[in-house]
C-alpha cells in the first residue's frame, strides 16, 4: 500500500467548477482507495492505494467527469516524491519571509520545464526566483510587486495554464504529511 495525493486543477476557484470535498473524498472512497482526506477546498487529497501511480490520475479525472461533470486535470504524486521534491527545495523557498509568496508549480505530464520556461519566459530576477527539480519548479516572487513579475499573470494567461497546478508552500508542507 502506497500513500498518494492528488492535486485537481482549478477546482472551487473564483465559484467556478465547484466540488464539496466531502463529495469528492466519497468518489475516491467508491474508486477504492483507503484512508481518504482531504486539505483545503481547492483539491488536495491524499489517500492510499496498491494501484500503479500512472494508472491513478486518469481514473479520477474519469470519476470526477462521471460525478461532477468537470474535466478536471489532476496531478497524482507519491508522498515519498512528495518528501523528495521539499527535500531539494532551494534555500529561498519556504522560509518564514512574509514579504515573499513562496509557491510550487507541478507540471502535468507531458509538459516538460523547458516547454514551460518558453511560454512563461525568463522571471525577473529581482523579483522572483524560479529552480526546477523533476516535475515541479519552486517559484517564489515578492508579494508587493507580484503584478510586476513576468510569470505571475502569465501562468494564468497562457497556453500553459492548462498543463500547471499550483500549490503554496504550506500547501505543500501540510499535504506531504496527510
Amino acid at each position: 500500500m502506497k500513500r498518494y495525493v492528488a492535486l485537481l486543477r482549478g477546482i472551487n476557484v473564483s465559484g467556478k467548477n465547484k466540488i464539496a470535498m466531502a463529495e469528492l473524498k466519497k468518489g475516491f472512497t467508491e474508486l477504492g482507495y483507503l484512508e481518504v482526506s482531504t486539505y483545503l477546498n481547492s483539491g488536495n487529497v491524499a489517500f492510499s492505494s496498491i494501484e500503479e501511480q500512472e494508472n491513478i490520475a486518469g481514473r479520477i479525472e474519469k470519476m470526477i467527469k462521471d460525478k461532477f461533470e468537470w474535466d478536471i486535470p489532476v496531478f497524482v504524486i507519491s508522498q515519498e516524491e512528495l518528501r523528495d521534491i521539499v527535500n531539494h527545495a532551494p534555500t529561498w523557498w519556504g522560509t518564514e519571509d512574509k514579504a515573499v509568496y513562496d509557491n510550487l508549480i507541478f507540471m502535468l505530464p507531458p509538459l516538460s520545464y523547458e516547454r514551460l520556461y518558453k511560454e512563461l519566459g525568463t522571471p525577473k530576477a529581482e523579483l522572483e526566483n524560479v529552480f526546477p527539480y523533476k516535475n515541479s519548479v519552486f517559484w517564489s516572487f515578492d508579494r508587493t510587486h507580484y503584478q510586476k513579475t513576468n510569470w505571475w499573470s502569465k501562468t494564468a494567461s497562457t497556453g500553459i495554464s492548462e498543463g500547471i497546478t499550483i500549490r503554496t508552500a504550506n500547501t505543500v508542507k501540510k499535504i506531504m504529511n496527510l
